[in-house]
C-alpha cells in the first residue's frame, strides 16, 4: 500500500508505504472482491474510505486517513 497526499496527482511524493504480509492477502482480496491476485487491477488502484476501513480492520492497523491510499500488487 502507499500513500499520497489527497489530490496531489503532480508531485507524487510517497507519504505512507505499507508492505502487506501473505497471511493476510485473503484478507485483503475479499475487500476488494479478488477472487485471485490474477484478477487484480493492473497498477495501483485507489482505494474507497470503506475500503480502507476494512483494510484497517482486517490487518489490525491504523491507516492514514488524510491520504490517497493505494494498493498494487508486486510481484
Amino acid at each position: 500500500m502507499s500513500g499520497f497526499s489527497k489530490g496531489d496527482h503532480e508531485g507524487d511524493v510517497l507519504k505512507y508505504e505499507l508492505t502487506v504480509l501473505p497471511e493476510f492477502e485473503d484478507a485483503m482480496m475479499r475487500v476488494l472482491g479478488w477472487k485471485n491476485l490474477e484478477e487484480s487491477a493492473y497498477g495501483d488502484c485507489l482505494l474507497t474510505a470503506e475500503q480502507i476501513r476494512q483494510i484497517a480492520m482486517a490487518l489490525d492497523v491504523q491507516l492514514p486517513t488524510d491520504l490517497d491510499l493505494f494498493i498494487g500488487v508486486r510481484e
